[in-house]
């Protein structure tokens, strides 16, 4: 796919302002929707107080991933080449890149949580940390890459520069995402739910 100088839009402030108004608006009325759920899992986090370490990490390192993946996708456009057929190479190679890193990040994660654990006197297992971890991990890093690709292919068949809308769009759902089945899975693993 060839992109046309000048046909995702400009750098004029006025565009990109009026482009990321509206988004903004929205995405900060769903991401209180992730702060509702929290505030509902107030028992169980006060219970297991590892968990609430994990936390911000899991939420963060979801938003990450689908920031990366955006960013390699819009730059894939801006130059020209972007292609959005699930056979493309390149794509499976990010997407597989993505994953990869999922299961390494959230892995650590799991580790850090259970040394935290092991030193505040938690009751959790190792085990039940990279359930936890794992299980939730790769379903935000799943949600991110869909997210990341339609966003990006959107934004772009709108007309509307990806790197405007992408990771902000990104980065909000996985947030909401990623608290949500982290509390819902964690909630099961701890027995809870």
């Amino acid at each position: 796919m060839v992109v046309p100088q000048g046909s995702l839009g400009s750098w004029k402030t006025r565009r990109i302002v009026g482009n990321m108004f509206p988004l903004l608006i929205v995405l900060s009325i769903i991401v209180l929707w992730a702060g509702i759920t929290l505030d509902d899992a107030e028992e169980m986090l006060e219970e297991f107080a590892i968990l609430a370490v994990m936390v911000p990490t899991m939420v963060d390192m979801g938003g990450n991933l689908g920031a990366i993946l955006s960013s390699r996708l819009s730059t894939r456009v801006h130059l020209g080449t972007a292609n959005f057929d699930p056979r493309d190479k390149i794509l499976q190679a990010n997407i597989i890149a993505i994953l990869g890193l999922a299961g390494t990040v959230f892995t650590a994660l799991a580790i850090g949580a259970w040394i935290i654990g092991q030193v505040i006197g938690s009751t959790l297992t190792l085990v039940e940390l990279l359930i936890i971890a794992l299980v939730s991990g790769y379903a935000v890093a799943v949600i991110a890459v869909i997210f990341s690709i339609s966003a990006t292919y959107v934004s772009f068949k709108l007309g509307i520069d990806p790197d405007d809308t992408t990771i902000p769009i990104v980065t909000n759902i996985v947030d909401v995402f990623g608290m949500v089945i982290f509390i819902f899975v964690a909630g099961y693993v701890v027995g809870f739910i």
